[in-house]
């Protein structure tokens, strides 16, 4: 049974890596912004301000037709969303939603969400043993839906965990699309697809969109370990709404800001302005945990032996008190000009680490599109070079996914042959797990 000690407010830290130094005309500014949350625990996080903050999930389980085929689907299901809601830790809100065609509170049933202790767990329990399959599947409901119960209670931190077998074939891409717009803000969401009959560009999508993370879990059987996992880091978060402002002064253009750890995802495209000069870029709810981001900004022409602020990086956090927002931490990228050749033309490495992860995300996919269209000659020259990015970054758990998929002739040089039969769930966990990112070690 769930037994959390009382939370800790987290620290934040911001620390920049780059190589400030610029040649003459010299414009593009890349660094590596590196944030830290400590001293808030691992499990029973939810702590915002100066005390516990309350905290709610919503699990989603796929209960359409397709989950009876076979049998241990559900049966997975069931057991899966048991382990989770007995991680539970007391005090915290939640729901049970079956998602079909339509869908529908499972527990506790009323509109709202129950407080977690023994008995409301004991009860959701219960109620999970009358699950049935049966129906299609139109995932934007079961988010609408999860999105009202999590707003029927005052809650700082508000988390979804989603579960389907199948493609959204009883809605179309514009009303899944537009679900996750009215959703995107209002709680994160980790999603699984289990088996091998859903869509990996869906589910992906979802927890992009939601800033939570995807995985495929192939075997049903697997799923109580993976829910009860992503629960206890649901159970870990302290700080929720968390997000990267990036100011800049007069003529500094933003290329991009791109989240590079522990996995790739672009965040440039969902800037929201906040005053003269300023953006905020959303990184949501953190518990004691590090990422990595990517800065990239074109700063105007100067002259040798100038200098500048090319941006100033700060996390900001909403007020408790329902205040400005307040600064957690921050860092500063410099520019520096110089006609010293070696000093403007050093890559640094934490920039060139996280460059060749990103480009590995991309040939992966690129890859996979290739061969599934049936350009052979495509995937083999993408999956090849995505052997030779994870050889070279060590990022071993990627180049084994990617064994399964190719024969590696030669991973130094990206020499590679596309293996004949391919089992369909490597090829899925290889997709899915494609944007997911190893440390650089410093």
């Amino acid at each position: 049974m769930a037994n959390f000690s009382k939370p800790t407010v987290p620290r934040f830290s911001v620390d920049v890596y780059q190589n400030e130094f610029l040649p003459e005309g010299g414009r593009d500014v890349n660094a590596i912004v590196t944030v830290a949350s400590t001293g808030g625990g691992t499990t029973g996080g939810f702590a915002n301000g100066g005390g516990t903050a309350a905290a709610g999930v919503v699990i989603m389980v796929d209960c359409s037709g397709s989950m009876d085929y076979p049998a241990t689907k559900m049966r997975g299901a069931r057991e899966a969303t048991a382990a989770a809601v007995d991680t539970l830790r007391d005090g915290t809100h939640f729901a049970v939603v079956a998602g079909t065609h339509v869908a529908k509170e499972v527990y506790p049933g009323n509109g709202g969400l129950a407080v977690a202790d023994a008995r409301t767990r004991a009860e959701a329990k219960e109620a999970l043993r009358r699950l049935s399959a049966g129906g299609g599947t139109a995932i934007g409901t079961w988010l609408r839906l999860a999105d009202r119960l999590l707003s029927s209670a005052e809650l700082t931190i508000r988390h979804g965990i989603l579960l389907t077998d199948g493609r959204n074939e009883h809605e179309s891409p514009e009303e899944l699309r537009a679900a996750l717009d009215a959703c995107a803000g209002r709680f994160t969401c980790d999603a699984r697809g289990v088996g091998t009959d859903w869509e990996v560009k869906e589910v992906t999508g979802i927890a992009s969109a939601l800033l939570g993370t995807a995985d495929i879990v192939a075997d049903p059987a697997g799923l109580a370990s993976d829910f009860t996992a992503m629960m206890e880091h649901a159970m870990g978060k302290g700080v929720a709404d968390v997000a990267l402002r990036l100011w800049t002064p007069v003529g500094v253009e933003i290329v991009f800001v791109k989240q590079v750890a522990p996995s790739v995802e672009d965040l440039t495209g969902r800037r929201t302005e906040a005053g003269p000069r300023a953006g905020d870029y959303p990184t949501g709810s953190w518990g004691d945990e590090s990422r990595d981001y990517h800065v990239s900004v074109r700063v105007p022409q100067a002259a040798v032996g100038q200098e500048m602020l090319a941006a100033r990086v700060s996390l900001i956090a909403p007020d408790p008190a329902g205040g400005d927002p307040r600064p957690l931490s921050q860092g500063l990228v410099r520019a520096v000009w110089t006609d010293d050749l070696a000093m403007s033309t050093s890559i640094n490495p934490q920039v060139a680490h996280y460059t060749g992860q990103a480009e590995l995300a991309d040939v992966i996919q690129q890859g996979l599109d290739a061969r599934k269209s049936g350009d052979r000659d495509g995937a083999t020259a993408k999956l090849g070079r995505a052997v030779q990015l994870a050889a070279a970054s060590g990022n071993a758990d990627t180049a084994k996914l990617l064994s399964k998929v190719v024969d590696v002739v030669d991973a130094a040089t990206g020499t590679v042959r596309l293996k004949a039969k391919v089992a369909e769930a490597d090829e899925m966990t290889l997709e899915t797990r494609s944007t997911k990112t190893v440390r650089v070690k410093r």
